[in-house]
């Protein structure tokens, strides 16, 4: 595999004392990111432009302190965790807790027949994010509950540790609003992470999040970046849709 490198990347923080660190990473790019279709709990591949992504995440984090791996089970979290460990050879602990929202009905679904298909919940999903819900899958709000369960039950599991979790976008999105002390009414405030991005949660010893680092990609070169091809996902085209 051709072997890009990126020229720089922002640095992490140095973990606070005591404190407990959750470094949280999306999924490489995956076939549902390259077709343009709603994945959601669908366990699809990767894709080629992913395989790159995971070959400079894994450079990035080989000198970060790892203590423990988590995962959502799914294939593409899971090869992203894999990537990560590389370096670390650690157990990767699977937490379906963590795995992306279940879209239901809506699995499989190119993303550009979601309006004509249920109009409602096309633009709730740009524009009202908090009142999404798939028929036959879940809401958001069972989202939001499920993915901080997960964390806070690594958090208690691994005092004072540093811990890698992999997950997914709309999972990711939803953890950060809850470290931000954001209710899920204002998860369209929490912006969308590119694929590989890294973010970093410190909870404290009384086991308040702080956030030290979000949606950073800049391990990515602009040929690899998903992000960088896209616009859906910046915040004024998402109101637009209003």
């Amino acid at each position: 595999m051709e072997t890009l490198h990126s020229s720089s990347y922002n640095a992490i923080p140095q973990k606070p004392e005591g404190a407990t660190r959750i470094l949280l990473v999306r999924h490489c790019e995956a076939e549902g990111n390259t077709n343009g279709r709603f994945q959601g709990s669908s366990d699809c591949g990767i894709s080629g432009n992913g395989e790159k992504q995971l070959e400079l995440l894994a450079l990035r984090l080989r000198n970060i302190r790892i203590d423990a791996m988590y995962s959502s089970p799914l294939k593409r979290a899971w090869l992203t965790a894999e990537a990560v460990n590389r370096y670390h050879h650690l157990p990767i602990h699977a937490e379906k807790r963590l795995q992306e929202i279940d879209g239901g009905d809506y699995e499989g679904l190119l993303w550009a027949d979601l309006p004509k298909v249920a109009p409602e919940q096309d633009a709730n999903w740009y524009t009202a994010p908090q009142n999404f819900c798939a028929p036959h899958g879940e809401s958001m709000r069972q989202v939001y509950d499920r993915v901080w369960e997960a964390v806070r039950a690594i958090v208690r599991e691994n005092p004072g540790k540093t811990v890698c979790v992999a997950s997914h976008g709309c999972a990711i999105r939803n953890i950060l609003c809850h470290a931000m002390n954001k209710p899920l009414e204002q998860l369209n405030d929490v912006d969308w992470c590119d694929n590989t991005a890294v973010s970093v949660i410190d909870f404290d010893q009384q086991g308040n999040p702080h956030l030290a680092v979000w949606n950073d990609a800049s391990h990515l070169t602009p040929e690899v970046s998903v992000f960088a091809k896209q616009t859906w996902w910046r915040r004024e085209n998402r109101e637009r849709r209003r």
